[in-house]
């Protein structure tokens, strides 16, 4: 931020272009702060001001503040900072701070800026206003670096420059939240693009004559990628592996460890491991890198022949995944023998099940956000079995690959009546003839 020159009388940093001004239709009028990315969202909303100052009753303050619209500004005095938190509630919009007062548990002689720092920790969300003492411009202007909006010296305010100054000021800090709520919106972009490249990343079926395609949705309450992962490979003998897994939770954290659980399983399968071999490195991997000793992840491998006709299954806790064949209804894979998810019992074992797949065939693997929907209002779920019946129809309609898994997670989504609350993930793998 621009530093405020020294200047004979206080006059606010807008007004001696060391910040930007309300743009204004005539220069003569004095601005109203702008509608948009305001604190209160509400253009009658009347401005509140909290003056801190070890003497509030010989302050020189003027008590008769307004608006631009001519309305007075509220005005509370704390006469230290355990008052002042006191009074700090949501309706304040500005801090008049007295720099001179001392900050607990600080010595003023450190840092003569103590009890600005220690504001500026009280009330992150809240324009600040430096009052110092006359000439002392060197010290205002710091106080800007350190993170006031601006600073006036206490023996030259009148009721309209102090006016002028809260509204600025009020205006300077939303247009500084707004602005830093851009930028953490594209750092969450750019978090989202490195975790879907880690997540959702791009098949490895080179040779492979088995169609793939996939869907992925977030649920409602994060901005970022969840804990749901898939991968498929197809390894030098001519199998195909494929994976799909969920890390309990829903945080960076979370899809973090899915990232590395994916790699991990990517490498492994490429290293040549399969079954309870592999399952049981991935849990090592598990209890290695969570964060936690609760977080546990759900997984389903499942590794078909070169010939496609038979496929090994391993279930750690993890829905069964769900088969089609030409003439015959849609049907979940058996999961009798399903093993425990990862992280939850040391030395688990995950038996691998062989299954007879035919000659042409269309198998679905997806995460529990695809079955644990809401039905209509009440609160039952959707589940496995309200799944199948979707998907055989669906199928009967003609609907296949992407937009047979496009029109699964839309009508679950509708089913539940917006959007669901877990992340969903979804795979296809298809074998004509």
């Amino acid at each position: 931020m621009p530093v405020p020159i020294p200047r004979q009388r206080a006059i606010p940093a807008v007004e001696s272009g060391q910040a930007p001004a309300a743009p204004q239709d005539d220069p003569s009028k004095e601005v109203a702060p702008r509608k948009e990315a305001t604190v209160d969202n509400n253009a009658a909303t009347q401005l509140s001001l909290l003056v801190i100052e070890d003497d509030p009753g010989g302050s020189t303050v003027v008590p008769e503040l307004v608006d631009s619209a001519g309305r007075p500004i509220r005005v509370r005095t704390a006469r230290n900072l355990t008052e002042a938190e006191r009074l700090l509630t949501d309706d304040v919009h500005c801090i008049l701070l007295d720099l001179a007062l001392p900050a607990p548990g600080r010595r003023t002689d450190d840092d003569e800026l103590a009890v600005l720092r220690h504001v500026l920790e009280l009330a992150p969300r809240h324009a600040v206003l430096a009052l110092t003492a006359s000439g002392d411009a060197e010290r205002g202007a710091e106080a800007v670096r350190v993170g006031a909006q601006d600073y006036l010296f206490r023996d030259e305010l009148d009721s309209r420059l102090l006016s002028r100054a809260i509204r600025y000021a009020v205006e300077r800090k939303r247009s500084d939240t707004a602005e830093r709520r851009l930028a953490e919106g594209r750092l969450r972009a750019q978090e989202n693009r490195r975790l879907e490249r880690g997540l959702l990343p791009t098949p490895l079926l080179e040779g492979s004559t088995l169609r793939f395609a996939a869907r992925y949705r977030p649920g409602r309450s994060r901005a970022l990628l969840g804990g749901d992962f898939y991968d498929v490979v197809r390894t030098p003998d001519g199998t195909v592996h494929a994976m799909i897994g969920d890390v309990c939770g829903h945080g960076p954290d979370e899809a973090a460890l899915g990232v590395e659980l994916r790699i991990a399983w990517r490498a492994l399968t490429l290293a040549g491991l399969c079954g309870d071999e592999l399952l049981g490195t991935l849990q090592e991997v598990l209890e290695h890198e969570r964060s936690d000793d609760e977080i546990f992840a759900t997984l389903c491998t499942v590794d078909i022949a070169p010939d496609g006709r038979r496929a090994g299954l391993c279930l750690a806790g993890h829905p069964s995944p769900l088969v089609a064949r030409p003439g015959r209804p849609a049907q979940l894979l058996p999961y009798d023998n399903n093993g425990p998810a990862l992280g939850l019992l040391p030395g688990a074992r995950w038996p691998r099940m062989q299954v007879e797949l035919g000659a042409e065939w269309s198998l679905m693997l997806y995460t529990d956000g695809l079955i644990e929907g809401r039905v209509g209002e009440g609160g039952e779920r959707l589940g496995q079995d309200g799944m199948v019946a979707m998907i055989r129809r669906q199928l009967s309609e003609g609907l296949r690959g992407e937009e047979l898994l496009r029109a699964a997670v839309n009508e679950v989504r509708s089913l539940n009546g917006g959007e669901l609350a877990d992340d969903v993930a979804v795979l296809l793998l298809d074998r004509e003839k």
